[in-house]
């Protein structure tokens, strides 16, 4: 980039809780120098609350994803990211079914996109499904399958994703025929 002189990004995670129910925040911050000026942005990604939950549902919304079926139970297996004013900037989801889950609601608002958040998100995601001795996670996309098949993620058939998940509103409902199924083995 012309005139950037230097670009750090540095992530920190803080564990708090019990095993299998980890109440972490990961903190990231971003700092770029362009010229002889910095510019510092810091992003902290935490386990959803109560009273996220109509700004996750906005987020979703505004990014053509389903929200209806998101509820307060459902948000303790949600994480968030704010930014420094705490405003609620990106979210993804978990929908656990026993030793699986559906990886959900995966998005970044239009001004902390890319610079990496996604993928911290998927990876927060990921490390909440061990933590919870979840061995496979399952999604459905309609724009980002190259996304999650940079992660690892694999695609494949919808009609051979387990029965409890196909019975899920997500792949029952919500999202269209024409999403295409990625799963990963944790």
């Amino acid at each position: 980039m012309d005139g950037v002189s230097r670009i750090d990004i540095v992530c920190n995670r803080i564990l708090r809780g019990r095993p299998g129910q980890p109440q972490d925040d990961t903190y990231c911050g971003l700092t770029i120098q362009l010229n002889s000026t910095t510019y510092t942005a810091a992003m902290k990604i935490r386990t959803a609350r109560s009273d996220d939950l109509e700004a996750v549902k906005a987020m979703l919304t505004e990014n053509d994803l389903p929200a209806s079926d998101i509820t307060e139970d459902l948000l303790s297996d949600f994480a968030v990211a704010e930014d420094v004013d705490g405003s609620v900037v990106g979210c993804v989801g978990l929908e656990r079914f026993g030793a699986i889950a559906l990886l959900r609601s995966l998005t970044v608002g239009g001004t902390a996109r890319n610079a990496g958040l996604g993928s911290r998100l998927r990876a927060h995601a990921e490390d909440l499904a061990r933590a919870n001795e979840i061995s496979e996670l399952w999604l459905l996309t309609t724009t980002a399958a190259d996304f999650f098949a940079r992660a690892g993620y694999v695609v494949t058939n919808r009609g051979r994703a387990p029965a409890e998940l196909q019975a899920s509103k997500q792949f029952a409902h919500l999202c269209p025929a024409t999403a295409v199924c990625l799963k990963k083995s944790l």
